[in-house]
């Protein structure tokens, strides 16, 4: 099968009067349709800028990557970010059904999209309220029910929990893998929690210090669905969990030199 998204030797570099710094590194990478993939590196490896560059947000220095087209009348990735993420004039709602009524899409259908994954969110109930009205959590439920709303081929996200206490991030990682089991959606995940990677990913790719390249690979066979839990209590995860740890102990040293 061919991949959903293949990239092949990209670099990005950045110009700022005489400098130059070089973000990514000869990046190669396949991703199957319907894999969750993590990337996890130091702060500055060029993580964001990978998923800015498949948003079509920046161009590539050199190199190319593909994302192949599935049915014709969706889009190709929808990105979710930290922050930032919801447009304050419009309600939970209309936030919901912003990129499907962009899409010009019948109104039975925005409106079915909508409530159904405000529902699936959690969300139904704060419809008509404002995000200025929302919490943190809140506003990022916005975000991920807007996203798969829209039904893109490609999710992208750059460490949409981040900003959250342990308690909303449990409850909102719980919410994606759901939605995700359902949809089966191809999905690149930027996290700083090697946490948060056992739990979500069937693979993990690990970056290096800056200039980024991908320089290790964790492949996460624990049996889904998965909770907390049962990633914290067996031993491959554990030595996962360390190994990851180290690999971001020396690169943050390397950086330093």
């Amino acid at each position: 099968m061919d991949p959903k998204i293949s990239i092949q030797n990209l670099t990005k570099v950045f110009y700022k009067k005489e400098s130059r710094v070089t973000a990514l590194d000869g990046i190669t990478l396949d991703i199957k349709d319907g894999e969750f993939i993590c990337l996890v590196g130091p702060s500055g490896c060029g993580k964001t800028t990978l998923l800015r560059i498949l948003a079509d947000l920046e161009k590539p220095s050199a190199g190319s990557f593909t994302i192949a087209q599935g049915k014709e009348d969706r889009p190709l990735q929808s990105m979710v970010f930290q922050e930032r993420g919801v447009i304050p004039w419009l309600t939970v709602e209309g936030n919901v059904s912003f990129g499907l009524k962009m899409r010009h899409l019948p109104k039975n259908t925005v409106k079915e999209r909508t409530d159904y994954y405000l529902e699936k969110v959690g969300l139904d109930r704060f419809a008509k309220l404002y995000p200025k009205e929302l919490s943190g959590g809140m506003k990022q439920r916005v975000s991920i029910a807007r996203a798969f709303a829209n039904d893109p081929e490609i999710l992208l996200m750059d460490e949409p929990f981040a900003a959250l206490d342990e308690q909303n991030k449990f409850i909102l990682q719980e919410e994606l893998l759901n939605i995700w089991s359902e949809t089966k959606k191809t999905v690149l995940f930027i996290t700083h929690s090697i946490d948060e990677a056992l739990l979500l990913s069937d693979r993990i790719l690990l970056m290096s210090a800056q200039p980024g390249r991908i320089v290790g690979e964790k492949r996460i066979d624990l049996p889904r669905p998965r909770n907390m839990e049962e990633v914290r209590a067996d031993p491959l995860m554990a030595e996962h969990f360390v190994d990851i740890w180290t690999h971001l102990q020396d690169e943050v040293q390397r950086s330093r030199i």
